[in-house]
């Protein structure tokens, strides 16, 4: 069963039967929106390039990320699945997806936070169907999404965050709108959501 979640909400990342998980995915959808022109309608979106990054932090430092051009984290337990030029069709497929082996990762690593940009600049008001989503790597279920909705005049969004919390992980739905066309752009937005 989805948990589909608002800003801020967050759930726990423990199965049903009350084991952990493993191995989780995040991953991001998205389509270019139409644009009008004149009196002739609706013309062909322009691609727009979004790209999923996690960044790893260490209490407030960031001390690793996984992106399009440093596709697997330093220790090896968090993975990009390559980079989409152009996004999807909109119908609820991962056009990027990052993989996250939960019981590799190191124990400093005390939060991991995802992000996505508009690489080539334009904004949420040229996307639609928007989505980060978690899945149980294990099984396929998915456990949570967090849609973006209403677009905006922002290049970025920090979508969410998993982090350790009483023995295990837990995920937190984000949804901030920032400005950056790289996760470099995003880090001061990122740490006074830590």
């Amino acid at each position: 069963m989805t948990v589909n979640l608002a800003k801020g909400q967050g759930i726990s990342l423990e199965k049903g039967d009350g084991g952990a998980l493993t191995a989780v995915r995040m991953g991001l959808g998205w389509q270019a929106a139409p644009r009008k022109r004149g009196l002739l309608g609706l013309v062909r979106p322009r691609e727009i390039d979004l790209d999923a990054s996690a960044v790893l932090f260490s209490g407030k430092k960031s001390v690793d990320v996984v992106f399009f051009q440093h596709l697997t984290s330093n220790d090896g337990s968090i993975r990009h699945t390559g980079d989409n030029l152009v996004g999807g069709a909109g119908q609820g497929d991962d056009d990027e997806s990052i993989l996250v082996d939960l019981q590799r990762v190191p124990a400093e690593i005390d939060q991991i936070v995802f992000t996505v940009n508009s690489f080539t600049g334009q904004t949420f008001q040229e996307v639609q169907n928007a989505f980060c989503r978690l899945v149980d790597e294990t099984t396929g279920q998915e456990l949570a999404r967090h849609t973006l909705a209403g677009g905006g005049p922002y290049t970025a969004q920090i979508m969410a965050k998993v982090h350790r919390a009483d023995g295990g992980w837990r995920m937190t739905a984000l949804g901030t709108p920032a400005q950056g066309r790289t996760f470099q752009d995003l880090v001061p937005a990122i740490l006074p959501l830590l």
